[in-house]
């Protein structure tokens, strides 16, 4: 039934719009208006975009700031912690089951998984890599959710989604820019930029199946399950080289984690508010506030491959948004 389809549309958005580990993928494959255009210059749902994208990248920045000495691991298991306490108290608030629907728990807990591997390689990558450069790398996963979601949500593959997965990995290499293809010079760290693509990867896995289970699961218990698994999956790999955070360090993951909170919500009035395409080129602001925040506080200043890659993974991601807006009738 058309009215059914839809509900179990808007709530899947809706759960993905409330991931707040992912950035970059809520609306990149989404292709279905999420409501009439509103006619003011700068519409309300763009500007909670907006915010989301400006919130996104001070959480950036004050994971690159933790780790200037503190191993990423360990910033991903204190901002976990915190998410935990937070998903709990929303499952609490909303008065639904802690477990999820019976038959869907191995589908949840794949999903923190994934949601956990994506955030340990994106934190990764942002200490050891030039901020805008991270961040565009991250900005791939609308790509490759574009292609997980042809088996596993029963999306059809089309011409535009193969052309934009290599424009957007030639804007990887520009990134990149590695020495057997530009000789010597400002290459970055294969490993570092290769773990950085892994995250996005798993982002794009993580939102896909977040997508699946926003059919039946409620959106804080998706986030709780990422939380808890996050916990469980991060104090052994961060506890062996942990380094006790000083109070500015404490202060720092505190706004982590406070940034990340405002950045989910602002994101999910956004998605619920504007069309998917405008929000995700609002969202691409996150880039820009990268750049901007990686010049101001750690002299990063941006090169033409950078500026010509993340050029290339936008219109690649664009390109997905604007794919038909009308699912056929049938």
């Amino acid at each position: 039934m058309p009215e059914q389809d839809d509900r179990r549309e808007r709530a899947a958005r809706e759960a993905a719009a409330a991931t707040p580990e992912l950035t970059g993928e809520v609306a990149g494959i989404e292709t279905e208006d999420a409501g009439p255009a509103t006619p003011a210059r700068f519409p309300l749902g763009m500007r909670y975009m907006a915010a989301g994208a400006f919130f996104f990248s001070v959480m950036s920045l004050l994971v690159k700031m933790a780790g200037q000495r503190l191993p990423s691991q360990e910033v991903v298991m204190v901002r976990a912690i915190i998410t935990f306490i937070l998903s709990a108290w929303a499952v609490r608030a909303a008065g639904v089951g802690w477990w999820g629907t019976p038959g869907r728990r191995r589908l949840l807990v794949q999903r923190g998984v994934f949601g956990f591997l994506a955030l340990s390689a994106f934190y990764h990558s942002i200490v050891h890599l030039p901020l805008a450069d991270a961040t565009v790398i991250q900005y791939t996963n609308p790509v490759f959710a574009g292609l997980i979601a042809v088996p596993f949500l029963g999306e059809r593959l089309r011409r535009r989604e193969v052309v934009s997965v290599l424009v957007s990995m030639a804007g990887v290499a520009l990134v990149m820019r590695p020495s057997f293809l530009f000789g010597e010079g400002a290459a970055l760290d294969p490993l570092t930029v290769g773990i950085g693509l892994a995250g996005a990867l798993c982002s794009a896995c993580a939102y896909v199946t977040v997508r699946k289970l926003g059919e039946t699961e409620h959106a804080s218990v998706i986030v709780f399950y990422f939380a808890l698994v996050s916990v469980i999956a991060s104090v052994p790999t961060a506890l062996p080289g942990a380094v006790w955070p000083t109070p500015r360090e404490w202060l720092v993951m505190l706004g982590i984690g406070v940034s990340t909170q405002l950045g989910q919500v602002s994101i999910t009035h956004g998605l619920r508010l504007e069309r998917a395409g405008r929000a995700t080129a609002t969202g691409y602001l996150q880039i820009v506030f990268a750049a901007l925040w990686g010049i101001i506080f750690f002299a990063e200043l941006p090169d033409w491959g950078t500026l010509a890659g993340a050029a290339l993974i936008i219109a690649s991601t664009l390109a997905l948004a604007r794919r038909a807006k009308a699912k056929p009738a049938g």
